[in-house]
């Protein structure tokens, strides 16, 4: 653990695995309530200091970190990849990503401007100013566990605010070595902290009920934000939420269904299906499904898996045996009431692949409405395929569900692809692009996907507290 500028030890400590061959390639300190409360008081007295720096000096450390962090590219790579178990060409992508947030932030920390606003008086003058919200609690899950860290930790930093990281108990290792990336940049003691634990329950009652953190930013499933949100409330305490999703793709009839199909494969199996934007819900016009079919299955087809360290692995590990057992429940399910598996459908045990969470890529069609899969989100390679004939229902389909994060629209009409646009209730929409994210855009979900956004300009704001001065001349 890193707490006020010192690397904790203890011989309290639990073994992080490899998914992909469950060999433990590492062990970290289990921390505690009361490391939490530790690293909570460091943040607090470094509070007052950190947020007195100017906006340059704030943006020069968070520079220094994505240059240190673009020098220690194929290092942190392959750390990840070790650790999460993605393909190391994803773990590349995924570490200019996170570097993306710090230059980004680096940059926007100058940029809190203030303003004035006129009165009706005469002799009045009104103020605005933006100043840090104080000691954020940061919870950041396994997933992508370099880039949400960075996508928390660079807006706080930029705006004042000190931190406490507990990052996912799967991927601590991804975690220190940002923290000693941050360390090397010039971050002083106490500005960023990390509390790594097995068990997250007493950390996050910490974060939640210590009255000294004014802010929590936490990424991961609904349920867990939902209890998170619940105990931070009596004390009143800023929250920022990016939660699950159920992301509907929506593929109409005037769309090529093959250019649809290679869009929907690269996006559904994005980080193996483990990725909160990865489609659940592929509606296709019945018109068009037999070469969106024969398109997606082929590529599936292709896509080998294992061990991401290895040349051409396009599938990596799912995180654990609960992720495979629920992979596997949702296909058996769809099959017993209809739905048609096209590739795949089982988990992968052969080639030494039994030693780790391997499931194959598959797809399904026929997906219909009272199979497990239609409202589950999966987070797991399997594409579920539905029907559809009628655009006047598909955005209602679409809708149909308490989640609101991603989606995706593919057509060649403008009048269908604005409709579609501002008739879906999600935060992030991909029209014919699969990828409608970056530092400079703002992410979140509505419903029960989340509170807040971040990255861009919106992402800072989440760290600002706005003050205004009202002066009698």
């Amino acid at each position: 653990m890193y707490i006020n500028g010192q690397w904790i030890e203890s011989d309290k400590t639990f073994g992080v695995i490899n998914p992909a061959t469950g060999e433990e390639i590492g062990r970290v300190v289990d921390g505690n309530q009361s490391d939490a409360a530790a690293a909570i008081d460091a943040a607090h007295a470094a509070q007052k200091s950190w947020q007195a720096t100017t906006a340059y000096e704030r943006s020069a450390i968070l520079y220094k970190a994505w240059q240190l962090m673009m020098a220690q590219h194929e290092a942190l790579a392959e750390l990840m990849t070790r650790e999460q178990g993605k393909p190391l060409k994803a773990s590349r992508n995924e570490v200019k990503y996170a570097a993306d947030f710090l230059l980004w932030f680096a940059e926007e920390a100058k940029r809190i401007y203030g303003e004035t606003i006129p009165s009706g008086r005469s002799d009045q003058r009104f103020i605005v100013q933006y100043q840090a919200v104080g000691v954020v609690a940061a919870v950041t899950p396994w997933n992508y566990p370099i880039s949400m860290l960075t996508r928390k930790i660079g807006p706080a930093l930029a705006a004042g605010c000190t931190v406490v990281l507990k990052p996912a108990e799967s991927t601590p290792l991804c975690a220190i070595a940002v923290i000693k990336i941050l360390e090397e940049a010039g971050v002083p003691a106490g500005v960023v902290n990390l509390v790594t634990a097995l068990d997250p329950k007493p950390i996050g009652t910490e974060f939640c009920t210590n009255p000294k953190v004014r802010k929590l930013t936490f990424t991961g499933s609904t349920a867990v934000g939902k209890k998170l949100a619940t105990d931070a409330a009596p004390y009143l305490k800023r929250v920022s939420m990016e939660l699950g999703g159920h992301a509907p793709f929506i593929v109409y009839e005037d769309a090529d269904p093959v250019h649809a199909a290679k869009g929907a494969t690269l996006v559904k199996f994005l980080n193996t299906g483990q990725a909160c934007i990865s489609p659940n819900r592929i509606y296709v016009h019945k018109n068009i499904m037999g070469p969106f079919i024969e398109t997606i299955t082929a590529r599936v087809n292709k896509m080998k898996a294992g061990n991401g360290m290895d040349a051409g692995i396009a599938i990596g590990p799912l995180v654990n045996d609960a992720a495979v057992a629920k992979a596997q429940n949702q296909v058996q399910d769809a099959v017993s009431k209809g739905a048609v598996v096209h590739t795949g459908g089982q988990r992968l045990v052969a080639d030494g692949l039994d030693q780790g969470f391997f499931y194959a890529p598959t797809v399904l069609s026929g997906v219909t409405n009272d199979m497990l899969i239609y409202s589950e989100e999966t987070f797991g390679p399997v594409a579920a395929i539905i029907p559809f004939d009628d655009d006047d229902d598909i955005i209602a389909m679409a809708n149909d569900t308490h989640y609101g994060l991603a989606a995706y629209i593919y057509t060649q009409n403008l009048k269908k692809a604005m409709r579609t646009f501002e008739g879906l209730e999600f935060g992030i929409i991909g029209i014919n692009d699969i990828n409608p994210t970056s530092a400079a855009a703002p992410f979140g979900g509505m419903k029960s996907s989340g509170l807040g956004r971040e990255g861009a300009r919106e992402g800072l704001m989440e760290y600002l507290e706005t003050k205004l001065g009202g002066f009698s001349i």
